[in-house]
């Protein structure tokens, strides 16, 4: 197997990514990409053999009778405790948004799955250099920070805001970039630092009034649902903030959000730089007001942190996901 190859998939809660590249020099070179909507809906055992299918189906794409090393990014984290509270044996998926894989052993069944697709390859199983994961948003920091907008930088964020948030953390040592996981597989997680407990804005995670519930796009929409009994795109609500005074509003105690959510990060970690991934960030607003109302919040006279949009589009988390091994 050629070592300079590596196989990456992006599990997303609409589409899942998959890609085979080639690790050579100051760029990675894309050689094969599929997309496939990852139906959530049909449930795990759906997921579980859709994204096997998907790994099959991009390293034919490439040309490649068995795939090479795979990184596969994904919602949500681990935990060992299993829904009855015993100990589990294998780690289970917690904290996904693609609420299927909660509780179940999402590592252990793709592994599985591939081991069947793949024989000769696996031998018996999946070993640990051939397959590894880690949180979706940790793909994009990684990503960002080896080829995209932090690339240099010591310590970096990257924060998703899309149809939820999320956000990992990046660091450059002597053999290259790496992710921060933290002790329970949680760091970065900034969607659920609760901003307002007494907000009427349940979360999934159980809590109210989490970040998640003030800066996703589902949130600005039913934001701005709540103040007019309207439905409108988050694109369509940022356009028309100029003539539509609810729009405004809601854009306005978006960007407040932000700056209160922000500059907690800021205030704990202080990276060198931020980038900010998701369909959100697209909102030329984060940029041009999102700084000032940032800093507000920041424990120091001035912010020097850059807040900078993501160069590498969507395709940051499958890019990140390909660097895990």
């Amino acid at each position: 197997m050629d070592r300079a190859l590596r196989l990456g998939v992006d599990l997303g809660g609409t589409k899942t990514e998959a890609v085979v590249l080639r690790l050579e020099g100051d760029e990675p070179r894309v050689v094969a990409r599929l997309r496939t909507p990852t139906e959530r809906d049909a449930g795990y055992e759906h997921v579980v053999a859709s994204t096997a299918r998907l790994v099959a189906d991009v390293a034919r794409e490439a040309g490649l009778e068995a795939p090479p090393p795979i990184g596969v990014g994904m919602p949500g984290s681990i935990t060992w405790r299993a829904p009855d509270g015993s100990r589990s044996d294998v780690p289970l998926v917690k904290n996904s948004n693609t609420t299927c894989l909660n509780g179940r052993p999402f590592r252990r069944d793709l592994g599985r799955a591939l081991t069947e697709a793949f024989p000769t390859t696996f031998g018996a199983s999946v070993g640990a250099g051939e397959l590894a994961f880690a949180n979706d948003a940790n793909c994009f920091a990684l990503a960002e920070a080896t080829y995209g907008a932090t690339r240099g930088a010591r310590v970096s964020f990257g924060g998703i805001l899309g149809t939820g948030v999320g956000g990992g953390i990046a660091w450059r040592g002597q053999d290259g970039v790496r992710t921060w996981d933290g002790a329970q597989g949680i760091a970065g997680e900034w969607g659920h630092i609760v901003l307002d407990p007494s907000a009427d804005l349940p979360c999934y995670c159980g809590r109210r009034g989490c970040v998640e519930r003030f800066l996703s796009g589902p949130a600005i929409e039913d934001a701005y649902r709540r103040r007019t009994g309207r439905r409108a795109p988050v694109a369509a609500i940022a356009e028309q903030r100029g003539e539509d005074a609810d729009a405004r509003a809601v854009l306005d105690a978006f960007v407040d959000a932000f700056g209160r959510a922000m500059g907690t990060v800021i205030n704990l970690l202080d990276p060198d730089a931020i980038v900010l991934g998701g369909g959100v960030s697209n909102l030329d607003l984060l940029y041009e007001r999102g700084p000032a109302a940032v800093a507000r919040w920041v424990f120091d006279d001035e912010l020097r942190t850059p807040i900078v949009r993501h160069t590498l589009g969507d395709s940051a988390g499958v890019l990140g996901a390909a660097l895990l091994l």
